[in-house]
């Protein structure tokens, strides 16, 4: 599966649009996690506890895209996006959205 934030893929030309695909994740900070930050954030440096949390709702978020894409039958997905807002206190949700496409060689 092709996904590009491009509105266009170089070599590859759209034969079809399927149409707007998404994917999700909420999660919540953990106590651990919020005590290792809160110390981090006395010294200074990135706090890479919530780095983590965050890198992997991306992933999870772009894999269900990516799921709900390939059900449509695409091979492809453009105009990628991420969003993310606040649930709840200490809550996030990670959004990945883009089209569902399918590409040939052009």
């Amino acid at each position: 599966m092709i996904v590009v934030t491009a509105d266009t893929i170089e070599g590859k030309a759209v034969t079809r649009t399927l149409g707007l695909v998404r994917g999700n994740s909420i999660r919540a900070r953990h106590l651990g996690r919020d005590i290792m930050a809160a110390l981090r954030g006395i010294v200074g440096g990135e706090i890479s506890e919530y780095t983590k949390l965050l890198g992997e709702s991306r992933e999870q978020a772009l894999d269900r895209m990516v799921e709900e894409a390939q059900s449509l039958g695409a091979n492809a997905i453009i105009c990628a996006r991420f969003e993310t807002s606040m649930v709840m206190t200490g809550a996030a949700e990670l959004l990945a959205y883009g089209t569902a496409v399918v590409v040939r060689d052009a």
